[in-house]
């Protein structure tokens, strides 16, 4: 009763606050609040017994766990054409799957099977005023500038408008109207999906998606790396010990969630403070200078790299697939090491025969293994990436549970590890068949590096996990080593934490070190050739080394003797905290003076309309009102990151021809690209009426839009008049001059 009290008046204070800062967001903040907190509880039946040995059972990854089961679920039945993309099929599969969890934890209840975190009320409760302290410091955050408009967000909120719009999954391509969306689109679909669960709007949950991860991007981490701090201290946590694993997990979430990297300590601070101590000016530093580093100083045209982190992402606010994947990514790798501590704990007899029915039935029906199976299909369809990059990190876990489990029986290591790699593989493989079988790929093979990162950039950036990183290695070796009379024994002897921490920061270096030496070609490869494999491998390099960090740290202030270690690791404590400086700097450099909260805009994503395209707002709002389906509106098309493209971004509406560059990407066929870009230009200008109908009847044009864009690109050619005479004018602004032609 004692905890009870402030526990409510904590809930209450926060319910308050977030009511004050968020003013009428507010409800749709708590609805997806509620939601989570509703899927979690429900899944708790099955997240219960997958994360067993957690004190927490898994509470926070059940949250995870829900939308990634009913979402991905809807989608599969969605796209076999079983179901149509709607509101009501969405809240159809989401109650079946509650009802079964339901039905499935009075089912254990009979058979004595402990799922749920009875007991564990504390961290339970610690974790939920986590995660909505998270969410809500984020979603306050954005509301200083929640406009989708600059860098990617006119492609992101699209794809979320398009999906909207569509009952069917790919929805149309809206800057490419005679095809589908062909490009990873499972990130905004998530987004989507959880719009249309809660019956909320695309223009306050664009950013609220963004955010809802951001919140995850903290919490999961701390999840994790508190119970590997637990298992890995165990007896040791006496005392004012006790308050480690809480300490590591709040370092991890830190790390994945809020931290920069060390460009940020040494661009921003110590050489500016140098500067001002030899009397000079110091350097200005923005934030994307973080992710901005190889290639751009020095310069190298030929070597534009990026090498981007989640509170780059969350900050700048682009809802692409690969920050929507965070939470399951962090997911894949929770379950990985839950998988790791289970099996660890359970020596297989050497004496077992590979001939055996049973043994087989035990090693390739392991219920971790075939849900990361279907988590990894998955990302197939949400960030391709990040689906070889876990294949590699979970063969890499198995083949090390392996060599323990089988006790150096090389042939029978060897045999399990490729037949676990083939099913991981197959299972995949199949669960994203609808997928990949409408979807054509943008990879052209594999490079090999012409050029490379100097190597104090890469210390820069990465020096400081990879320092932290090999002194927990050489710290596990010291330890285990001395005295061992079978050295291939030693990772036995390593326990699981620590063994698993390891793991994940050897992969991170790799991430690193891949992009030195090979990369996947695509349309970039003048200037630009490692850029996105770059990013895509040391943004997953970037997360691991922070729940490494997480760990190792405390792992080595607490129990390691050797001095040296210490020093090192409260060296790295030190610099770490330090990036955490990175959030702020970043925040009041996009968002502005956060502490204010008479700034706060909102959430309202379209916002920008009204300003930046003040002479068509008007006309893309009676759009978004009065047009249903995804008929086909014409605009002048332009180059990505331009202003072009703002009534199909906005409205979700297809057009002929979209973002040039991104299509490209998308279908790499500049000859039918370019064709489509004269054929608007002709529509605009011709003065030829037969040509002009000719080509809209092709493109099954429904309205042409002609507004501010329009007018600035084709001028005096503009053919105003044959264009209103094609059909009926449903919207015409006098003062700006922007109408709407229904077409005949």
């Amino acid at each position: 009763m004692k905890q009870v009290v402030p526990r409510v008046f904590l809930a209450a204070a926060l319910a308050g606050l977030s009511a004050y800062l968020l003013k009428g967001d507010v409800w749709t903040f708590w609805t997806w609040w509620m939601l989570a907190f509703l899927m979690g509880m429900l899944a708790m039946p099955v997240t219960g017994r997958l994360f067993a040995g957690f004190e927490d059972r898994g509470w926070i990854f059940s949250k995870v766990l829900a939308i990634a089961v009913t979402g991905f679920l809807t989608w599969l039945l969605v796209a076999v054409k079983l179901l149509p993309f709607t509101a009501v099929s969405c809240i159809g599969v989401s109650a079946v799957c509650g009802i079964l969890c339901i039905f499935l934890y009075f089912y254990q209840m009979k058979k004595g099977v402990d799922c749920l975190p009875a007991g564990r009320g504390t961290l339970i409760f610690r974790e939920e005023i986590l995660f909505f302290i998270f969410f809500l410091l984020w979603t306050y955050v954005a509301g200083f500038r929640p406009e989708a408009h600059g860098t990617e967000k006119f492609m992101d909120y699209g794809f979320m408008e398009a999906m909207m719009r569509s009952s069917t999954l790919p929805a149309r391509d809206l800057w490419y109207s005679e095809g589908t969306i062909n490009y990873y689109y499972g990130g905004q679909y998530f987004a989507v999906f959880l719009t249309k669960l809660t019956g909320s709007k695309v223009e306050l949950t664009y950013n609220l998606m963004r955010i809802f991860v951001a919140a995850f991007a903290f919490t999961l981490p701390f999840s994790l790396v508190y119970q590997m701090t637990v298992d890995g201290l165990k007896d040791r946590l006496t005392g004012k010990k006790r308050c480690i694993p809480t300490l590591a997990g709040v370092l991890a979430g830190l790390s994945v969630s809020i931290a920069g990297n060390m460009h940020y300590v040494v661009y921003c601070k110590i050489i500016p403070w140098i500067q001002k101590l030899q009397g000079e000016t110091p350097d200005s530093y923005w934030f994307p200078d973080a992710t901005r580093y190889i290639g751009y100083n020095p310069v190298n045209e030929q070597d534009k790299t990026i090498h981007e982190f989640p509170c780059y992402s969350f900050v700048l606010g682009d809802l692409h697939a690969h920050v929507v994947n965070i939470m399951f990514v962090l997911l894949v790798i929770a379950l990985l090491y839950v998988w790791l501590r289970g099996v660890r704990k359970k020596t297989v007899p050497v004496e077992t025969s590979m001939k055996d029915g049973k043994f087989w039935k035990e090693q390739l029906l392991m219920p971790h293994l075939l849900v990361i199976s279907v988590l990894l299909g998955m990302f197939q369809w949400t960030n391709f990436w990040d689906f070889v990059i876990y294949y590699v990190v979970t063969l890499g876990t198995v083949l090390f549970a392996n060599i323990i489990r089988f006790q150096g029986k090389i042939k029978k290591i060897i045999v399990v590890t490729f037949a676990h790699m083939a099913e991981i593989y197959l299972l995949a493989y199949l669960v994203i068949l609808p997928f990949t079988l409408q979807f054509d790929t943008m990879v052209d093979g594999i490079g090999i590096a012409k050029y490379h990162s100097y190597f104090y950039q890469l210390l820069v950036l990465w020096g400081l996990p990879a320092v932290l990183t090999i002194t927990f290695v050489i710290s596990m070796l010291w330890e285990k080593l001395r005295g061992m009379e079978h050295k291939y024994r030693l990772i036995k002897a390593i326990r699981t934490a620590d063994l698993f921490a390891v793991i994940m920061g050897l992969c991170a270096i790799g991430l690193v070190v891949i992009p030195e030496f090979v990369y996947v070609r695509d349309i970039y490869e003048n200037g630009n050739a490692r850029a996105n494999t770059m990013f895509k491998l040391t943004y997953q390099a970037y997360i691991m080394f922070a729940l490494t960090m997480g760990y190792g740290i405390y792992r080595l202030l607490a129990v390691t003797r050797q001095k040296v270690f210490k020093i090192i690791s409260g060296i790295c404590l030190f610099f770490l905290i330090w990036t955490v400086g990175y959030f702020g700097k970043s925040v009041d450099s996009w968002f502005g003076k956060v502490l204010n909260p008479s700034g706060y805009q909102g959430l309202y994503a379209l916002g920008y309309l009204d300003t930046d395209f003040s002479e068509d707002v008007s006309a893309i709002q009676w759009l978004k009102e009065n047009i249903k389906g995804a008929p086909v509106v014409l605009e002048a098309n332009g180059d990505s990151y331009s202003g072009y493209e703002r009534v199909s971004a906005a409205t979700g509406l297809p057009t002929i021809l979209g973002w040039y560059v991104h299509e490209w990407l998308w279908r790499n066929d500049t000859d039918d690209l370019n064709r489509k870009q004269a054929d608007i230009m002709s529509i605009y200008t011709s003065q030829d009426e037969t040509q002009v109908r000719a080509l809209l009847t092709e493109y099954g044009v429904s309205y042409i839009f002609v507004g501010s864009k329009e007018r600035e690109k084709y001028e005096d050619s503009l053919n105003n008049a044959l264009l209103q005479s094609l059909g009926e004018i449903v919207f015409m602004d006098e003062d700006s001059g922007t109408y709407i032609v229904k077409v005949d």
